[in-house]
């Protein structure tokens, strides 16, 4: 058994570390990009650095699949992985904004057993195991049961005309908090349209599902983890009354999308 008192330390001092180089609490922090478009901060690696040795300590068994590590594809032959985000959100983290938070999920057969997210620049800590519901900062947590697709709050910058008669709701960077807002049942639906990784929904996906949510891909398809290419094509976390509409929304435009960036 994982000593969960323990991982939820290590998480919450991954936090800790990233804090203490947020730019929104009075510090300066180092960026750069990784290719046009993708960045990166000192916050980053330092916190990847941490979670890698004190995941690594906690687990040794446990493979490792991290966005700020170079794949091994030796985690392919491990039953358990750290699927790791260490700074979810990074263009928020850099603008001194609070929506960013750390992502760690340990998986299981392909499947997320525990998930984690730290969040302290807004004072959250989520957390869900298989089977055994969803928390935030203790508080057991129901998702959103809305049954009308009309109307559905959205964490989003603005909407394409077709999605006009959704309600917009305050939107923060990183997708795993976007996530956990259905699972808080501050919003009604996230979907996004791009190839991401599972680092960026392992741990939130395991959030949402365990308050109640549906999640999937931007197919309706069941999302799966630790695969020899670490993507999915596109999340839909959602009230389970909409996400059949949802999908059927967006059922064109993740076909048109899905095949020109594949």
């Amino acid at each position: 058994m994982i000593d969960s008192q323990r991982l939820e330390s290590i998480v919450r001092e991954a936090g800790r570390i990233a804090h203490d180089l947020w730019p929104g609490a009075g510090h300066s922090v180092a960026s750069w990009e990784k290719e046009p478009g993708a960045p990166v901060c000192e916050a980053d690696i330092a916190v990847d650095t941490f979670l890698k040795r004190e995941l690594g300590a906690l687990l040794p068994s446990a493979g490792w699949l991290s966005e700020e590590t170079v794949d091994d594809p030796a985690r392919l032959a491990n039953s358990l992985i750290w699927l790791v985000d260490p700074v979810d959100g990074t263009r928020d983290f850099i603008r001194g904004r609070p929506g960013w938070c750390v992502s760690v999920a340990l998986v299981s057969a392909g499947r997320p057993l525990i998930g984690i997210l730290a969040a302290p620049a807004r004072g959250e800590s989520w957390s869900a195991v298989a089977g055994a519901g969803a928390m935030r900062n203790g508080a057991v947590l129901r998702a959103s049961t809305r049954a009308e697709f009309p109307g559905a709050r959205v964490p989003a910058d603005s909407l394409a005309r077709a999605d006009r008669d959704l309600s917009l709701v305050d939107k923060p960077n990183s997708i795993a908090l976007r996530i956990a807002m259905v699972a808080a049942d501050e919003a009604d639906l996230v979907a996004t349209l791009r190839w991401g990784f599972e680092w960026d929904i392992g741990a939130a996906a395991l959030i949402a599902r365990e308050a109640g949510a549906a999640t999937t891909d931007a197919f309706g398809r069941k999302l799966d983890y630790n695969k020899r290419d670490p993507r999915a094509f596109g999340v839909i976390a959602s009230a389970p009354g909409i996400h059949g509409a949802a999908v059927e929304r967006l059922a064109g435009r993740a076909a048109t999308i899905g095949r020109r960036n594949a």
